[in-house]
């Protein structure tokens, strides 16, 4: 496409990989802030819980598609999850976020006040 954004197939690509990572934890890394760290162990737990289950991705929350962003509320706090496509090396962004073999994709859990 010529404005920059991706083309259709890219985003259906990128959010079947960012599912694959999301629903499974496999295929990337996952950090959770100094946030997410101080709560206690079964808020955690809860809190990976819904990001993992997450479904209601919509345009307002999801306006390009590629389910690399979501926002659940656990325990009365906004809690955030991105996703952000790296080089292997993790130094860089990716070249090409549709290809696993150039891509680490970061899963990044934090409270909204930590943003």
């Amino acid at each position: 496409m010529t404005n920059g954004a991706p083309a259709p197939r890219d985003v259906l690509r990128n959010r079947i990989l960012n599912d694959q990572f999301r629903t499974t934890l496999q295929g990337g890394r996952v950090f959770m802030t100094p946030g997410i760290n101080a709560l206690s162990i079964e808020t955690q737990a809860e809190i990976l819980k819904a990001v993992v289950t997450f479904t209601d991705f919509n345009p307002d929350n999801d306006p390009y598609g590629e389910h690399d962003f979501l926002s659940v509320e656990i325990e009365g706090q906004k809690i955030f999850a991105k996703i952000d496509y790296y080089d292997l090396a993790r130094e860089y962004g990716s070249s090409d976020p549709t290809d696993p073999a150039v891509t680490t994709r970061v899963l990044t859990i934090l409270l909204a006040s930590e943003y």
